[in-house]
Order: C-alpha cells, then sequence, then structure tokens
C-alpha cells in the first residue's frame, strides 16, 4: 500500500515529511482556485476582481467600518484601496459616509445592491464549503480550521478573533 496516501497517526502528523507538506501546500493551491472560481466568474461578469470581492466581504462583516479599518484587514496600500472604493462607491455598491466623531474618517455600508452581490459570492462559497465539509466529515472541519488559524501569525489572527467577536464566535 502507498504510504504517503495512508491515513496518519495524530502523533505521525508531528513529523511530516517534506514531500507531505508539499503535498499540503499545492492542495491549498488547488482548493484556492475551486473556492474562488465561482465568485471569479460573478466578479468578471461586472468588471470586478478579487480586491473589490474582499472589500465586499469585510465592510458586510463590519458595517460602519473605516478605511483605515479596512486598509489593516486587507493588508493593501491607500492607493490600491481607494480605487477599488471609488469602483464601488460610483457603481453604486457602497455608501461611504462621514464618520460621526471624526470627521476625516469614512465609514463604509454596503447599499442593497452591494449586499445582493456579498450574498450572490458569499453563497457561491458557501455551497463549496458546506459540500467539502460533509465529505471530509466534522473531525476534519474542525482540524482544518485550528490548521488555517495556526497558519495566522499574530496580527491575522488578532483581526480575525475581532471579526469573530463582531458577530459572535462561529
Amino acid at each position: 500500500m502507498d504510504q504517503s496516501n495512508a491515513p496518519q497517526s495524530g502523533q505521525a502528523l508531528l513529523f511530516l515529511t517534506d514531500e507531505q507538506l508539499r503535498k499540503g501546500i499545492e492542495a491549498m493551491f488547488f482548493a484556492y482556485r475551486g473556492f474562488t472560481a465561482d465568485p471569479d466568474r460573478i466578479l468578471s461578469e461586472k468588471s470586478y476582481g478579487r480586491a473589490h470581492h474582499r472589500a465586499i466581504h469585510f465592510i458586510h462583516r463590519s458595517p460602519g467600518t473605516t478605511v483605515n479599518n479596512l486598509l489593516s484587514i486587507l493588508g493593501v496600500t491607500k492607493q490600491s484601496l481607494n480605487r477599488v472604493l471609488r469602483t464601488l462607491v460610483e457603481d453604486g455598491l457602497v455608501e461611504s459616509n462621514v464618520g460621526a466623531t471624526d470627521k476625516r474618517e469614512r465609514n463604509l455600508y454596503l447599499t442593497e445592491e452591494g449586499a445582493a452581490l456579498e450574498r450572490e459570492l458569499s453563497d457561491a462559497q458557501r455551497d463549496r464549503m458546506r459540500a467539502a465539509y460533509r465529505a471530509a466529515g466534522p473531525a476534519a472541519v474542525t482540524g482544518f480550521r485550528q490548521v488555517l488559524e495556526a497558519m495566522m501569525d499574530d496580527d491575522m489572527r488578532r483581526q480575525f478573533d475581532a471579526l469573530r467577536d463582531t458577530r459572535g464566535r462561529s
């Protein structure tokens, strides 16, 4: 039997070979392609890209978020984010309001049209994840999430935890 595909005990997984790690890295690349395929198709029909999707996703997750907070979450340049936000505002998907306490801040909200696009994009990704989770089983779901969270650096982990805290732990 080919040991490279055999189920591994928890102890054996602590000592992964370079080949096993390479297979995991490649699986992540291909899984990411699958995970983004449906949203990419939807976005391309509207002449948007993944940067637009990420902005829409995180504005939906934190209505009223500031441009600076979004910059921090996305890890992009101000110029890059401003280009994306300008398009989303001009197209009527995002609303930018002056901050109540700090007039220099811009609070971002999805419009009804933006929320509809966010639902369409998220539904496609949820359908794919739901099917994968069902196929893998509950233990794999927990393990997968633990692996993803363990791969985050401290700053990413703080941002991830903050997002979960705003919508309740899930």
